[in-house]
């Protein structure tokens, strides 16, 4: 059985995914990763790490992936007793010197992305190294990973479905040379995202097309000032959910989700639906189909537009800004939870009727997507209410006092 694997970028997110069918969880150590804008974990954090991952069954992998100079290799060796008292599973490194300290210690050693592995060869030499994974290049082909995979002697992970970065597996100098803000460091400020202006000094400036292939949607699009603007730095997310058969049949041992900077209810969503689609296949592959709603509501979370990256063509067409269905406005909190009767009691700063969808997380909670269907003040049904008041909803799930309550507002064409 695959292995999915899901991002946690702060305790919230942990339970999040882990609520929603993730195998194993991957997060962040300050200082040691490749997210250091998210909240990520503090070395104290990884023991109730761990012990919230084994009520789950589920495995826990701490990432460590960043370029380590001397000092902070040394910090990390130095570390690495604590991190295996605290019973993670395991570390993922970018940096293979460290591969026999780690399992020294009794930790699993997976290789990250950022070692750009791109065939059996490679594996071959880490497995000698003592490293128990690697995760695959995404530059690759589905082809050429299931040729990989299956000559390999150690497992293999993939990406399926997350941003996508313009570099050679993540390694790009974009930002340190702009801003001095390494993404090999973790510090990435996204300058790739931005909308650039392109000059031509020469040469014929109505061409304002570079794809070669014949859906020409690589466009550049003219201003008044006679440049030309693009967001050619910035791919679209990954998406694999429609071809979870083909991904089942590669050999590879784990899918990543990506998107430890991303919010629980993205975490949420995104495994809910890839874990129902690994299950469904598993359960009858003879007769798997796509779900029409896994795109739906893959599509209502945050998202760049979706693509395939190199999967089975070299992806070309760029992306602009989040094209989510929705945005997410906050307009309450929890006061109470009533177990006997299933209820929460909200205390909103937004109004709220039947129909609306909301969005209730907590540390302990996670992140729970609801439909409100039922709702009361002072024990009298009511269709909508208004902010400034208290109003109880009819809710299965438990949520829990000081929960953040959201709202999802239907986004503007404009927006």
């Amino acid at each position: 059985m695959v292995e999915l694997l899901a991002p946690a970028g702060n305790f919230i997110s942990l339970r999040a995914v882990l609520e929603n069918g993730a195998d194993a969880v991957y997060f962040g150590l300050d200082d040691y990763n490749m997210r250091a804008n998210a909240k990520n974990f503090s070395l104290n954090d990884l023991s109730e790490v761990s012990k919230i991952a084994s009520e789950y069954g589920a495995k826990t992998y701490l990432c460590t992936n960043i370029i380590l100079n001397e000092r902070l290799a040394s910090e990390l060796e130095s570390n690495l007793e604590k991190i295996s008292e605290s019973e993670i599973d395991g570390l993922i490194l970018s940096d293979i010197g460290l591969i026999e300290d780690t399992v020294s210690h009794g930790l699993e050693a997976h290789v990250s992305v950022q070692e750009n592995v791109t065939n059996s060869y490679t594996l071959k030499t880490l497995a000698k190294l003592g490293a128990k994974r690697a995760i695959l290049s995404r530059e690759l082909s589905l082809k050429e990973i299931t040729d990989i995979a299956q000559k390999s002697p150690i497992e293999t992970e993939i990406f399926i479905h997350g941003a996508i970065c313009m570099a050679i597996s993540g390694r790009c100098f974009l930002s340190y040379g702009l801003y001095g803000r390494s993404a090999n460091c973790g510090d990435c400020l996204q300058p790739c995202r931005k909308n650039w202006t392109l000059t031509y000094e020469e040469g014929d400036d109505n061409v304002i097309n570079f794809s070669d292939v014949e859906d020409e949607t690589f466009v550049v699009a003219g201003s008044d000032d006679g440049s030309y603007r693009t967001n050619f730095f910035s791919p679209k997310d990954m998406c694999m959910i429609e071809y979870i058969p083909e991904l089942m049949k590669s050999g590879v041992a784990s899918f990543k989700i990506e998107g430890r900077a991303r919010s629980p209810d993205y975490g949420a969503m995104v495994t809910g639906i890839y874990r129902q689609a690994i299950d469904d296949y598993v359960k009858d592959p003879l007769n798997y189909t796509v779900k029409d709603e896994w795109m739906d509501e893959l599509t209502s979370v945050f998202n760049r537009g979706f693509d395939t990256n190199f999967y089975f063509n070299t992806p070309f067409e760029t992306s602009e800004d989040n094209q989510s269905k929705y945005i997410k406005k906050d307009i309450g909190q929890v006061v109470n939870y009533y177990n006997k009767v299933k209820a929460a009691e909200l205390r909103i700063w937004d109004d709220l009727k039947l129909g609306d969808k909301i969005i209730i997380q907590g540390q302990t909670t996670g992140s729970i997507t609801h439909t409100i269907d039922s709702m009361q003040i002072e024990g009298v049904s009511v269709d909508e209410v208004n902010k400034g008041c208290n109003v109880a909803i009819a809710i299965a799930q438990k949520v829990r006092e000081n929960d953040f309550v959201y709202k999802l507002v239907e986004r503007n064409v404009d927006d």
